[in-house]
Formats: C-alpha cells, sequence, structure tokens
C-alpha cells in the first residue's frame, strides 16, 4: 500500500472527507468485482498452460485441498500477474481511499473464503447462483495441471460461459442423481 499509494494518488484517488455516497461505494465495488472477474479469469486461465503451470502455478496448487491460507500462497510473478486483476477497477476509476480499502478486504475475504475447504450453509454461494464458493474451487484444487477447469476468482458466470466448468457440472449432477 505504501509503494501503490503515490500511484492512485495520480490516478484520481480521494482521501479527504467527505466519503463517497453508498450509491458511489456500492456501483464501484460491483464495478470491481465484475471487471477483477473477467480480468482474473484470462490470466488464471493462462496460468494452466503447461510452461507457466510447471514453472509458476504449480506453487499455487501444491495444496490439492486448500486452506485460507493457501490463498495467498502462490509464485512472486503469479502474484504481480494475478494481482493486476485486483487493482484494475480502481486504477480506472480513481476511487476514494474508504472505497479501495473496502475492496481489498472484500477481495481477501473472498480468496480465503473460497480456499478455505468449507462449503458453510452459510456461504454467500447458497443465496447468491453465480457466486462459486469454496467447493467451486475445491475442484479446481482438487485436479492437478492444465485440465481442472474453474479458473475464475468469485463468479462462475465465466467458466459456464467458456465450457471450463464441464467436469463440475458434470459431478454435481452425478452427486444429485445419487441423492
Amino acid at each position: 500500500m505504501v509503494v501503490s499509494y503515490p500511484v492512485f494518488r495520480f490516478m484520481g484517488m480521494r482521501s479527504m472527507l467527505p466519503l463517497p455516497s453508498w450509491k458511489v461505494v456500492v456501483s464501484q465495488l460491483v464495478c470491481y468485482f465484475i471487471l477483477e472477474d473477467f480480468v482474473f479469469y484470462w490470466g488464471h486461465r493462462i496460468l494452466h498452460t503447461k510452461w507457466l503451470y510447471k514453472h509458476v502455478h504449480s506453487v499455487h496448487h501444491e495444496y490439492a485441498t486448500p486452506f485460507g491460507l493457501t490463498s495467498e500462497y502462490a509464485h512472486p510473478a503469479e502474484i504481480l500477474f494475478l494481482g493486476f486483476a485486483t487493482i484494475i477497477g480502481p486504477a480506472i476509476t480513481g476511487p476514494h481511499l474508504f472505497t479501495l480499502w473496502l475492496w481489498m478486504s472484500l477481495r481477501v475475504l473472498e480468496t480465503v473464503e473460497a480456499h478455505c475447504g468449507y462449503d458453510f450453509p452459510w456461504s454467500i454461494s447458497k443465496l447468491f447462483p453465480l457466486y462459486g464458493g469454496a467447493d467451486f474451487h475445491d475442484y479446481h484444487h482438487r485436479l492437478l495441471y492444465t485440465k481442472s477447469g474453474n479458473y475464475s476468482s468469485t463468479f462462475t458466470y465465466m467458466d459456464w460461459l467458456f465450457g471450463t466448468d464441464k467436469g463440475y457440472r458434470k459431478l454435481k449432477s452425478l452427486q444429485n442423481d445419487s441423492k
């Protein structure tokens, strides 16, 4: 944050009062989530190509059964590469510092929840069907190498659109049929 603060100030970030209205904050956060998910999907999918997986992304996949802390366990090149997806929205809009902190907090909470290894009954995925959550991301970590699918960070629509969640949907269908 110390290094990025001057950059965000240059891009229009404000830190003075008044705070932005809740409508501005919510609309920016919604845009950030959608944009981040789109950029992350493509970046993550690229990291599952043979060479990049072997030399970079395999560090993150050392844990086939993820837990919260593994969400941030990655090769330094991956952190920089996928971190771009998180900062692109705020870099474009120049938000208030409050909105930026809220966004960063929500991103960390979301990624820890997706890597926690538990599909809690109160998970957001139970209330909002487009949200991936732990079950969706656990499937991604169970399968090694490039064919795992489920590349999205937050929502499932990109995987659905590009067919990279077919294995997951087939597994869910089989599980539902066996009940």
